[in-house]
């Protein structure tokens, strides 16, 4: 996964470095209010998962038991190339339940702000340094790599969170989650605050971020301008209360918007979001980012006739690339260049005044059901206008 093309002094991975996906649609997904997921759709969303080649999987909290347990160590026995993470507090007989899934890596998650450390934790900034060194002490004691979560880090103190990840990274760990728990970040915020951790404590940091005020994915963006090295996503965006960076997004966003290399999977992002949806019991808008099915759907008369010139007039990717087509629509906004094109799917030749005529109609019917119209209400409109020329 190479950084191309970014050469000036405010792109701040180095050439070469490395970026790499966290999903966590099995933890932070199912936390969705009203969410929850079968073992059975666990196990088939982690093949999924590693399909598209996410880096690494949360697959979801050992300590809570019983079925989640089993089914963490049914993902980690299926031999995926994805590593296999599992959630924790800073808690020691967390981590012991994490370990005996057999998992390769462990998040544990410690809450940083005051907000949080006096009314939720209602104890100190000493004792939540000490909780967690010791948490990841006994983790990297026992070989697995470490993540260690800085809960609500976007409203901490900028000076004890920076304490906080250099304790962290002197206990062993592997890299620090900055949470922006409640989705209070805005772009430039996020860019100042990792720009920060990354030039004072130089760890490895990941982007964690919520929805709530609408940008977690640019948030997540701005933090790997800023030398975040790991995204942490979810399939849809699931998530609680507005959600997690969506997958989707932040991966044709790193691609297109960054312009970076990227090695995943993302045919089949159609496909995945589509079983997410069915099995999380949240619809997809026709309008979601990437994978939604008006996406690539184009009525307007300008952007349809630019369309069949050359998509790339009003589309960044191909269709293809996702897992979707590309869909000519005809209704009330439609050109007469967008009704010959789609009869001519149809197999009908049309000619310029046949599509003047047919468009009107087009029209007509489409205010009067105040939508675009379906293939069969097109074939029919047709066949109606033939026997008119006819008898």
């Amino acid at each position: 996964m190479r950084i191309t093309g970014r050469a000036n002094k405010d792109w701040f991975l180095e050439e070469g470095a490395k970026l790499y996906i966290v999903d966590t649609t099995l933890r932070d997904g199912e936390q969705t209010a009203g969410v929850v997921f079968t073992n059975d759709e666990k196990i088939k969303i982690a093949k999924y998962l590693d399909q598209i080649g996410v880096d690494q999987i949360e697959a979801g909290i050992p300590v809570m038991g019983g079925f989640e347990k089993d089914c963490i160590k049914e993902i980690v026995n299926l031999g995926l190339k994805s590593s296999i993470m599992a959630w924790n507090r800073a808690v020691i007989s967390d981590i012991q339940e994490s370990i005996s899934c057999g998992v390769d890596a462990v998040a544990i998650s410690i809450s940083t702000s005051d907000i949080h450390i006096v009314h939720k934790l209602q104890t100190t900034r000493e004792d939540v340094l000490k909780r967690m060194s010791d948490a990841v002490k006994y983790a990297k004691d026992r070989g697995v790599y470490v993540s260690v979560n800085a809960e609500d880090a976007s409203r901490t103190d900028i000076e004890f969170l920076t304490e906080f990840a250099l304790v962290a990274k002197h206990a062993g760990a592997n890299r620090l989650r900055f949470c922006d728990t409640v989705g209070t970040l805005d772009p430039l915020t996020t860019f100042r605050y990792i720009r920060t951790l990354v030039d004072a404590v130089g760890i490895d940091v990941e982007m964690h971020t919520h929805n709530d005020f609408g940008m977690a994915t640019a948030n997540s963006l701005a933090g790997v301008y800023a030398g975040a090295n790991h995204v942490g996503v979810t399939v849809n965006g699931l998530g609680e209360r507005a959600g997690n960076s969506c997958l989707q997004e932040v991966i044709m966003g790193i691609k297109y918007l960054l312009k970076m290399e990227l090695p995943y999977n993302t045919t089949i992002f159609k496909e995945v979001a589509e079983y997410v949806a069915v099995a999380s019991g949240r619809a997809l808008p026709v309008s979601k980012p990437i994978v939604g099915n008006n996406i690539f759907a184009h009525e307007s008369g300008i952007h349809g006739d630019g369309v069949l010139k050359n998509p790339l007039t009003y589309e960044v990717f191909s269709p293809e690339e996702v897992g979707l087509e590309r869909q000519i629509v005809l209704g009330k906004h439609s050109g007469s260049a967008a009704v010959k094109a789609k009869f001519h799917e149809y197999g009908m030749e049309l000619s310029n005044e046949d599509a003047a005529e047919l468009l009107a109609r087009v029209r007509d019917m489409s205010i009067a059901k105040k939508r675009s119209l379906f293939d069969k209400e097109l074939i029919l409109m047709y066949e109606d206008f033939q026997k008119e020329l006819q008898g």
